[in-house]
């Protein structure tokens, strides 16, 4: 886990994060600011997909500045391997997952304390290193003989979608790896040990500089949902709350937004 002090809301207060965070911000005034939400201290546990580690950061870093009483704690990770901890008893107040079918699973044993709801979406591409040596154009390069390729695991979000793409394009991938997560799989390229690995849009702007993002079709067939919940087992739920609230205000779509998800 990594340390980020941040800002949450209670969520009776939805409708002043709405207005007062609409520019991330917020405005000074006797010495608090407009997105600042009184009463909600504490420390605050949150369990993120991997592929929400630089936008959540800065929401981080966001909430920091406007309620500087609320430390947030954020552990990044497969979805399912964080729902897999959830379900086990890991102590957490907030769960973001890139899958309706990962958050399903929290939900179905009882650990959500309300309705999940869905904050961004996510659409694949094909990461290749700068330049694009291996010349791949679309999943039909993928399956060339002597192209490298690595893909998350079929049991998380970026895995199951990957699945969801091949199908509709009717290809069948072998990759020489299968990783844990979406930044594992990006790792591979940045390393330069594939040709290739399929992931989010978001992960190829996190590494823009390191790798180029091959737009392909099928991705359309597989674009996942990223749903958010406070959980029944939190022991600080109304930052719980204020979080969930804030990730879905204007000032937390617009740090979204920014690393290149799509509005829900």
């Amino acid at each position: 886990m990594h340390r980020r002090a941040g800002s949450p809301a209670l969520v009776a207060a939805t409708a002043l994060l709405a207005t007062g965070c609409a520019t991330g911000t917020g405005s000074v005034s006797d010495g608090a600011r407009d997105d600042a939400v009184p009463g909600v201290t504490g420390t605050l546990t949150v369990l993120a997909a991997a592929s929400l580690t630089d936008a959540f950061t800065r929401i981080g870093a966001d909430f920091e500045a406007a309620n500087p009483g609320v430390s947030v704690t954020f552990s990044f990770a497969g979805s399912s391997q964080l729902a897999q901890q959830i379900t086990a008893g890991a102590p957490a107040d907030v769960f973001a997952a890139a899958s309706p079918a990962t958050m399903a699973t929290v939900v179905s044993a009882g650990e959500a304390a309300g309705e999940p709801a869905v904050f961004a979406r996510n659409q694949l591409v094909i990461a290749v290193p700068d330049g694009n040596p291996a010349g791949v154009t679309g999943l039909a390069d993928l399956t060339r003989s002597g192209v490298k390729v690595a893909r998350c695991a079929d049991q998380v979000p970026c895995g199951a979608a990957a699945r969801t793409a091949l199908d509709a394009a009717g290809r069948d991938l072998v990759p020489v790896t299968f990783e844990r997560d979406v930044r594992a799989a990006l790792s591979k390229v940045r390393l330069g040990e594939v040709d290739a690995a399929v992931v989010y849009r978001t992960d190829a702007v996190v590494a823009a500089d390191e790798v180029d993002a091959v737009e392909f079709a099928e991705s359309a067939q597989a674009i996942n949902e990223y749903p958010i919940v406070t959980l029944a087992a939190a022991t600080n739920p109304q930052a719980g709350e204020a979080f969930v609230g804030y990730v879905r205000s204007a000032a937390g779509q617009a740090v979204l937004t920014d690393a290149g998800f799509q509005r829900p």
